[in-house]
């Protein structure tokens, strides 16, 4: 699977890790910054840059997902979740995980790197890439409501 990941300053040391235990899983990462810690930096331009990435990916009928991390998660799932037809979801324990993959079809996902262990990241990342999207009716519809809305303005 191609991975795209992407940080602030506080997920730094995480985003390395993820990096090396994905690589070593047999994914193919690819990192979209920062390069170096900051603690002034500004994590938009590299989650976003990461959600395009997976957008693009998605596209040319490559399988891909994204990971962002910050502080808390939040601030790099917002920015993520500006890139059309990116369902971005912050996750905090297994359930969160599974259902933002089973019910939303969750294409990145966001996590606190001050929230958890690095072990239990990478659980929670395991959890989401493994878990498939239900296909179930009712979520296919609400997820191309949010489609249609992010597309034309329109509220069905």
């Amino acid at each position: 699977m191609r991975i795209h990941i992407a940080t602030d300053h506080a997920g730094l040391e995480l985003s390395h890790y993820l990096i090396s235990e994905l690589t070593k899983a047999g994914h193919e990462v690819f990192d979209h910054g920062p390069k170096s810690y900051d603690p002034l930096d500004d994590y938009p331009s590299f989650c976003i840059n990461a959600a395009l990435a997976v957008r693009s990916d998605e596209a040319a009928g490559s399988v891909a997902l994204g990971i962002v991390l910050g502080g808390s998660g939040n601030g790099e799932q917002m920015a993520a979740n500006k890139v059309s037809g990116i369902r971005a979801a912050l996750v905090w324990n297994e359930d969160t995980a599974k259902l933002a993959r089973e019910h939303n079809d969750a294409n990145v996902v966001a996590v606190g790197a001050r929230q958890h262990s690095h072990e239990e990241v990478l659980k929670l990342i395991k959890v989401f890439m493994e878990t498939p999207f239900s296909q179930d009716e009712r979520h296919v519809r609400r997820i191309g409501k949010i489609a249609k809305y992010e597309q034309t303005g329109e509220i069905l």
